[in-house]
Formats: C-alpha cells, structure tokens, sequence
C-alpha cells in the first residue's frame, strides 16, 4: 500500500423504517425516528427547507451559550424511558430524547455498519473491537454478522443502554465483553498483553473523561490512541474505521494519520465524509467525517 494516496469516499445513509431524514434547512433538521417526529438543530443545513410546516412529537431548542446546552420541548407525549426501533431486522434498541440532542444512537452510521458487515464476510468469529461504543447499536449489528465483540465505553450509564439493547435483541448470550474503561488505557494494556484483532471501529468525542477522570482532548490524544489500535492489528486484520464528529478538523487529516500508520499493511486506506440522504429533495446533508483501512 506504501506510496498510494487515499481515496476520498462519501458514505450515505439512506431512508429507512428505523430513520429518515424527511427536510432540512435554516440551520435546523426535520427527522423521522419509527413513527415518531422530531426536530433538532443543523449548523450545517444553510439552504431553506423544502416544507414549510414540520410536525414534530418534539423539538430541541439549544441553549443561549456554546457549552452545547438546550431542552426538548414536548408538542406531544414522548416516552421518558424512550421507544423500541429495529435497525436491518436484526437489532432490536431503545431511542430516547437525550440531554445531549440526539436520540440514543447516531443513524448515519448505517453505512458504516454494513461496510464492516462486508469487510468480516467470509471469517470464522472475528474479534472485534469497539472504542467509545455507547448503546452499542454498532457492536449488535456486527454481532449480528457473526463477530466476537469487545465493546469499550468510560460510561456506566451507556454500557448498561448498550447490554439492555441486546437483551431487546435476543444477543444476551452472543459473545460479548462488556468493558467499562478509559479507550486509550484499554487499548494500551490490549498492547502489551499481545492482543490482536481482525476489526476496529472507533468514534472518539472531541472532549471526555474516563472513569477515573481521565482527560480526553481529540487533538492531544487521537494519533497515540491510533498507532496503540495499529499494533493490535496485522496483515491479516479486516479493517479500521475512524469517525469524528463536531471538530473542525479535515476528513484529508484523518486519512494522512491512518494512511502513516498503516502504509506497511497490504490493503487501501480511505477517507471522507458520512452524509444523510434527505427526502424532501435528496440534498446530502454532511454529518461526520470518517478514515478507514481495509484489506480488500
């Protein structure tokens, strides 16, 4: 691979029983999740919506600061405990209207999901890993594909939303280590205990703490955290996907940190942009930006 340039990619996800994104525009998003309506802020929507009327269950309204603060505000009863969806018929989960704006998992990463599924087909129980895997959406549909998972999140709270999500799905007994622990310190002793895997997937915030109050800074801690997930990986590894949300950062930067790590691997290293598919107009709204190496 040594010497080839990565190849920029737009991953799209499309409408869907479990999500569709119905309009956006005037900064603000108009979205189905199930049979349930709402409307979230979109810096990123600058054009005008196609409708003029949106009706929505609720909305959320984000606060006057830029800490990220803001409330729902209820046009209709939402379930507090949240509501069951079905992602590909085979993963059963909990949307739920969080303090942080979304709703319990992030459903542009449809494509990311099957692009793994993909990238595993054909290998007997892989071992794979996800970083920062929060209600485990990600780790059920790989599961689902046959994978051994390791999912690793710092928070209590999202590891227990990610076990109660495959008990929803019938994957109590799939093969599945539950790890609550700081990402960078897991994957440092996965080092040095020799560990290897055929798959990572990671989706690191641009700010966190551990459970122990350890600091994450995106910018600070990202490159060692990739060159760690590289030796865990050999020439027969299937993948590394890298997503990032929120920063102002170039998806051409991720692709250059994973393409210096892994120039020595057989294999393509990819990068771009994860977008959404509008209904209204099929605009492509941009939602993340994402790096990956694969074998194939």
């Amino acid at each position: 691979m040594s010497g080839q340039p990565p190849h920029f990619v737009t991953l799209i996800s499309e409408p869907r029983s479990d999500y569709a994104l119905i309009d956006c525009g005037g900064a603000r998003k108009y979205e189905r999740y199930g049979d349930r309506y709402f409307i979230r802020p979109e810096p990123q929507a600058m054009w005008q919506p196609a409708q003029g009327d949106w009706d929505a269950d609720a909305e959320f309204i984000p606060g006057s600061d830029d800490e990220g603060g803001g409330r729902w505000y209820n046009n209709r009863p939402v379930p507090p405990g949240g509501w069951p969806l079905v992602w590909n018929d085979e993963v059963t989960f909990t949307a739920q209207c969080t303090p942080f704006r979304h709703l319990g998992y992030f459903p542009d990463m449809d494509p990311v999901w099957r692009w793994m599924r993909g990238q595993i087909t054909g290998a007997s129980e892989p071992d794979i890993m996800n970083l920062f895997g929060y209600t485990g959406v990600g780790t059920l549909a790989l599961s689902a594909a046959g994978a051994k998972m390791v999912h690793v999140d710092a928070s209590k709270k999202s590891v227990a939303q990610a076990r109660g999500n495959a008990d929803l799905s019938g994957m109590a007994d799939r093969p599945i280590r539950w790890i609550i622990d700081d990402a960078a310190k897991f994957v440092a002793r996965e080092v040095r205990r020799e560990r290897r895997y055929d798959g990572i997937l990671l989706d690191p915030p641009k700010y966190g703490r551990g459970p122990d109050g350890e600091l994450w800074h995106l910018e600070q801690d990202l490159a060692p955290l990739i060159a760690n997930c590289r030796r865990l990986l050999d020439e027969n590894s299937r993948f590394l996907f890298l997503t990032v949300y929120a920063v102002r950062m170039s998806a051409l930067a991720l692709g250059g940190l994973i393409q210096s790590h892994f120039a020595d691997l057989p294999g393509k290293v990819e990068f771009g942009e994860l977008a959404v598919r509008e209904e209204a107009r099929g605009l492509l709204l941009p939602t993340a930006i994402f790096a990956r190496w694969s074998q194939s």
